[in-house]
């Protein structure tokens, strides 16, 4: 018999199999073995070769990839997943609820449909969470308040049932601030989170619980909520890649904060994950009219794979006007723009002319105050909450409700603003700026009122219903992830998803917080 008909099928290191997986070969690798003997018959390739703890930060991609090839089955993945929640989140805070039992029975579920070949989605089998503003039928959704203290939803949020549609797990929920209406992640319910690279800082809001578990690979990816930053803020804490659609691409219905109202157009539902494919893929799971939610349009998604990044016409600032970010911060902008024109997009110092006049009126008086704090209140009586938690409480007796006059300007204010922002995004594909005007904060500071305006990188687009990506590109001096945001026209999340897949090759992306497991 010849050496050829003797090849044995090939060995991979852990390291190997891991690597293998990312880049998309261990697939074809395996399936060349049978066809290199000469045998009529493929050599049938061992399940179960890479051990599951091997893939909790892998990519969505791979662990489908992994699953599809008898690699790994998705029981072993959750199980996996479960005990990475058992002993990294005591520290940290992140997942509030665990749903073992039924992630379990979901995973076998998933296994016996993969074996008796059935249809599967693009997510089938791999274990996510949820941000606990986000209902899910049979499964604690508290949204962070003391009135909701173990409801338990008859109902998916639109989001949640797209992801199950598609073949997702849920391993839990992730902690909040009440109604997601801090960039502080505590509520009275729970308690706060903490940063995973640093436990005296906070990992951001209102997604804080998100952020942290997913970059310590405690779930393969989670959905945020943004009104004024709680995607990004926390993408940029906690080192994780995230994305704020445009107005109107993804559903509300079942969320905290719910579709409609004064202030319908801040709120957006969005991906947050360890690698900017992974956002589109779940993008494109999440996205859509679902018949309920009005202010959802039918627009279809482009791919990311064929913007050019040559000719880009990428805007760009370190500073925005309102508030000067650290020397670390700036920096990491500075560096993710020379990124891109090393790739032949035109870059251009740019402050929008819109910005510094009027926004900061805005922010201070249209998102938070001008009702007096009535929304939030409303929303309190709703749940039956009594007691608010002071960060909350403190939008409602602090503010002084506006006259009919000067609410009406507002509103027509906010509008001119949209209008302003559209028309300067004429001559630009992306704008490239600083997420916040500085890395994590310290525990319980986020929302000191010196901080508030470094917080006006992401709430500009959040006013003005633009997609907007976070990706990781820097590292403060004591070790706390930057990210860099980045911004495009409407209904271009392809533009901003191709600039932050293109950092992130260059400057790595996500990194792994110190293991304190």
């Amino acid at each position: 018999m010849s050496d050829e008909s003797n090849r044995k099928p090939p060995r991979y290191s852990r390291r190997e199999l891991t690597r293998l997986l990312g880049a998309g070969l261990l697939g074809s690798s395996l399936s060349a073995v049978g066809q290199e003997t000469g045998n009529s018959a493929p050599r049938p390739v061992q399940p179960r070769i890479v051990p599951p703890e091997e893939l909790l930060a892998a990519p969505v991609s791979a662990m489908s990839r992994a699953m599809n090839d008898g690699a790994v089955t998705s029981a072993e993945l959750t199980q996996a997943y479960l005990q990475r929640i058992e002993a990294v989140n005591p520290g940290l805070n992140a997942v509030v609820h665990v749903n073992a039992e039924g992630a379990m029975a979901a995973a076998r579920r998933a296994d016996a449909a993969r074996a008796a070949g059935q249809p599967v989605g693009p997510l089938h089998g791999v274990p996510m969470t949820l941000k606990d503003s986000i209902d899910t039928a049979g499964v604690q959704s508290t949204w962070g308040t003391l009135g909701r203290s173990g409801f338990v939803p008859r109902r998916d949020a639109t989001v949640a049932a797209r992801l199950g549609a598609a073949g997702a797990i849920l391993l839990g929920k992730t902690n909040t601030p009440e109604f997601t209406l801090s960039f502080e992640t505590d509520n009275l319910v729970f308690g706060p989170t903490r940063n995973p690279f640093n436990p005296e800082r906070g990992p951001g809001g209102s997604s804080g619980g998100a952020a942290a578990a997913v970059t310590t690979a405690m779930c393969a990816f989670d959905i945020g909520s943004d009104t004024g930053g709680s995607i990004r803020v926390p993408s940029h804490c906690c080192g994780t890649a995230g994305l704020k659609p445009t107005q109107g691409r993804v559903p509300r219905t079942g969320h905290a904060v719910p579709f409609g109202g004064i202030h319908d157009p801040l709120t957006q539902l969005g991906p947050i994950a360890r690698t900017v494919a992974d956002l589109e893929l779940i993008l494109r799971v999440i996205a859509g009219p679902d018949g309920r939610d009005p202010f959802v349009a039918p627009v279809p998604l482009r791919d990311s794979s064929a913007v050019e990044l040559r000719g880009l016409r990428v805007g760009w600032h370190a500073d925005n006007g309102i508030f000067t970010p650290t020397a670390e911060v700036q920096a990491a902008t500075v560096a993710a723009v020379e990124a891109l024109a090393d790739a032949g997009a035109s870059t251009r110092e740019v402050i929008p002319g819109p910005m510094p006049k009027s926004l900061e009126g805005l922010l201070s008086m249209f998102i938070w105050s001008a009702d007096g704090g009535a929304w939030i209140q409303r929303m309190l009586d709703a749940a039956g909450t009594r007691t608010a938690h002071p960060l909350i409480a403190q939008q409602i007796t602090d503010q002084e409700k506006v006259d009919s006059e000067t609410f009406t300007r507002l509103i027509e204010q906010r509008d001119r603003f949209r209008g302003d922002m559209l028309a300067f995004m004429q001559d630009y594909d992306v704008l490239v700026t600083p997420v916040v005007g500085f890395p994590a904060p310290a525990l319980g500071t986020a929302e000191d009122e010196e901080n508030f305006a470094g917080y006006s990188y992401t709430m500009v687009y959040n006013l003005s219903g633009q997609p907007a990506a976070v990706v990781r590109c820097g590292t403060s001096p004591d070790g706390l992830p930057i990210g860099v945001q980045v911004a495009a026209q409407p209904w271009r999340e392809d533009v901003a998803l191709a600039v932050a897949a293109h950092l992130e090759r260059n400057f790595g992306g996500w990194k792994p917080p110190p293991d304190r497991a």
